[in-house]
């Protein structure tokens, strides 16, 4: 369940530091923003609890032997994206999942070994939901720009499918 806490400037700002390093101590952040380590110790916990900040580490593309980033255009049944969404969700392969307005219904990013990989989970998974109509792939050759910080955490899939049902 979710609770009634917003963010604040002052949370924003420790959001805003911590995107740019999130090994960034509680005691800098605190001297950056004037404020006492046990006020930012007990934001950043807070936000951490309430779902607003996640620390994670970010694979980087370049130390994999064949990295494949992919993205998987799904055409799905009008009344059936957000079902369709949950169980694409769940496959192992998949590292986002996205419904959208425009070309695709829900758009599904992965990284995966090769090209047949890529095929595998689009053809042979995916296609294979139920209300899904058409799927579409487009395979990454180059990145030129990629900034990990786009991300940010969203409701947890379990809320997710349970509001799907």
């Amino acid at each position: 369940m979710m609770s009634d806490y917003r963010i604040d400037d002052l949370d924003q700002q420790i959001i805003q530091l911590l995107s740019e390093d999130a090994r960034l101590s509680n005691r800098k952040i605190a001297t950056q923003l004037g404020f006492t380590e046990g006020t930012i110790r007990s934001r950043v916990k807070r936000l951490e609890d309430e779902n607003y900040i996640r620390f994670t580490a970010v694979t980087n593309m370049s130390h994999l032997d064949t990295p494949q980033l992919a993205y998987i255009g799904i055409h799905a049944e009008q009344n059936m994206i957000k079902e369709v969404a949950a169980k694409v969700a769940q496959l192992s392969e998949i590292n986002a999942v996205i419904i959208l307005l425009g070309r695709f219904d829900i758009l599904a990013i992965g990284l995966f070994e090769g090209l047949s990989a890529v095929h595998q989970v689009a053809s042979n998974k995916i296609l294979d939901i139920k209300g899904v109509r058409l799927v579409e792939t487009s395979v990454v050759v180059d990145v030129v720009k990629y900034d990990n910080r786009v991300a940010k955490i969203m409701t947890p899939i379990a809320e997710y499918v349970a509001a799907a049902e």
